[in-house]
């Protein structure tokens, strides 16, 4: 197995984009899609000698089965069966696996733990934006965060374990990693629709 995730082999990002759209239609899941492609962008960059459109492409297509197989028995499998009909190199597969822990494979690269660091701490600050009175990223705090990930009612489908696990394999406090993630998101907040704009309509 190589663990060089570079661009080689690899689509556009266009090519990506519509192979998620042709599985996925929900705008939730969607939005979750862009949500950890940026944040796996993001975390490429802070990391000298990473390949940010090898990332990029991990996070957005991490999900792209979910919609039309969500049960544990087939998600994520049968999207690496459609990558690997495609041609995705099995570095990408790979850590598409290892981000449902239910897989057992297990998470080795840098890739592969940010991948898992990232995915639910995205849904859960897309949660906290949501209930800002502007439905706006730029509203959400880490201290409020920190909070909310108390409240077991509050986007309870989250898993916290997941959250603070993916931190601690990262080797950064948890508060540090929320802001990183926040930010990267803030980055896309009009493509999330999370930028405050949308209840001027």
């Amino acid at each position: 197995m190589s663990d060089a995730a570079t661009s080689a082999g690899l689509p556009d990002r266009q090519t990506a984009l519509d192979l998620l759209r042709t599985y996925t239609t929900k705008p939730g899941l969607l939005k979750h899609a862009l949500a950890v492609e940026a944040a796996m962008r993001a975390s490429a960059r802070r990391h000298a000698g990473e390949d940010e459109h090898a990332w990029g492409l991990v996070g957005l297509l991490h999900d792209f089965d979910y919609e039309r197989w969500p049960g544990p028995t087939e998600h994520p499998y049968k999207g690496c069966e459609i990558l690997l009909g495609l041609g995705y190199p099995e570095w990408l597969r790979r850590a598409i696996l290892s981000h449902a822990s239910y897989t057992g494979v297990p998470r080795q690269t840098l890739l592969e733990k940010t991948l898992f660091a990232c995915d639910e701490l995205c849904g859960f600050l897309t949660a906290c934006a949501l209930v800002t009175p502007a439905k706006s990223l730029h509203e959400v705090k880490v201290e409020s965060v920190r909070k909310k990930m108390k409240a077991a009612a509050f986007a309870a489908s989250v898993s916290r374990q997941d959250i603070t696990e993916g931190a601690a394999t990262l080797g950064v406090g948890l508060d540090e990693h929320i802001g990183f993630v926040l930010e990267a998101l803030r980055g896309i907040a009009g493509e999330l629709g999370l930028d405050g704009r949308s209840i001027a309509r």
